[in-house]
């Protein structure tokens, strides 16, 4: 099984934190994790990728953060086939704004729309709530771990396909 890559797009830092809660929780299950910062990934290498998980966080009236605005661009205009990568999303919010998790949901769209494949169900932790960044990640790698295993391990897809 390779190596799952988390993504992460954020303003202050609170999605890179997130990113690190969640590879700690796959760490727990025991699947490799790889973090890297959205505005320094090479579109190209998303079709290298066993699995990407996309983090975000929903800067300002629904806005993408700074240092994913870049990467989302990029793939809304060079319009990569996606059709080989496989990803799973957790966003960042707080749910007193009507633009509750727009960036991870403009994620999602675009990435399905380019061809990916999404599994399992989106996070998404609301800054409103009591729950920490860490005690909602791990709640939402538990409830999808299988989903992120199977869709992570390569052969399996490659024997299934």
């Amino acid at each position: 099984m390779g190596a799952i890559t988390i993504l992460f797009g954020t303003e202050s830092g609170n999605a890179e934190v997130a990113a690190d809660d969640i590879a700690a929780a796959l760490a727990a299950s025991e699947l490799e994790t790889e973090i890297v910062a959205m505005d320094e990934l090479d579109l190209g290498a998303l079709t290298e990728m066993d699995l990407a998980i996309v983090v975000t966080s929903t800067y300002g009236d629904g806005e993408l953060p700074m240092t994913a605005l870049p990467f989302y661009e990029a793939l809304t205009d060079q319009r990569p086939d996606l059709s080989s990568l496989r990803f799973a999303a957790f966003g960042l919010g707080d749910s007193v704004y009507d633009t509750y998790n727009n960036a991870i949901d403009l994620f999602v769209e675009l990435m399905v729309e380019l061809g990916a494949e999404h599994a399992g169900d989106v996070g998404r932790h609301d800054a409103s709530g009591t729950e920490s960044y860490a005690e909602t990640a791990e709640a939402w790698v538990r409830s999808n771990v299988e989903i992120l295993s199977r869709a992570a391990d390569k052969d399996l897809r490659q024997a299934a396909g």
